[in-house]
């Protein structure tokens, strides 16, 4: 079983960057691809950015594209959403999943395991 911890968030000013981390341990067996979503307060979780296992292939949010930066490190078994040019509205809790699959969906129900979150607050 992989489990994965998020970090890097915290509060920054509009305009700001923010580069957050998802770290995974346990046993991994195969190759998965790694997506990014995000939950702001009474909304529902949406789909921000994907990278497969290789890290050769992504796929963004049209919110976010352009902004940020979803990349990784399989040596160190982390995966980066660096995030740039931030705004209020992206203001949430971020969690990291897993797709055994390993590819570039941006579908809840298609991730097989999840992060905790880690929460991003964008001021004005």
């Amino acid at each position: 079983q992989v489990q994965l911890v998020e970090s890097g968030g915290g509060l920054v000013q509009a305009g700001g960057s923010l580069r957050l981390s998802c770290a995974a341990s346990g046993r991994i067996f195969r190759q998965y691809a790694t997506g990014w979503f995000r939950q702001a307060p009474g909304k529902e979780r949406e789909f921000v950015a994907v990278v497969v296992w290789s890290g050769t292939s992504t796929y963004y949010a049209d919110s976010v594209k352009g902004r940020f930066t979803i990349s990784r490190d399989n040596a160190k078994n982390t995966v980066y959403l660096q995030m740039n040019s931030l705004k209020p509205e992206d203001t949430a809790v971020y969690y990291c999943a897993g797709d055994t699959l390993n590819t570039l969906t941006t579908a809840e129900a298609s991730y097989d395991f999840w992060g905790q979150g880690t929460q991003v607050t964008v001021s004005s």
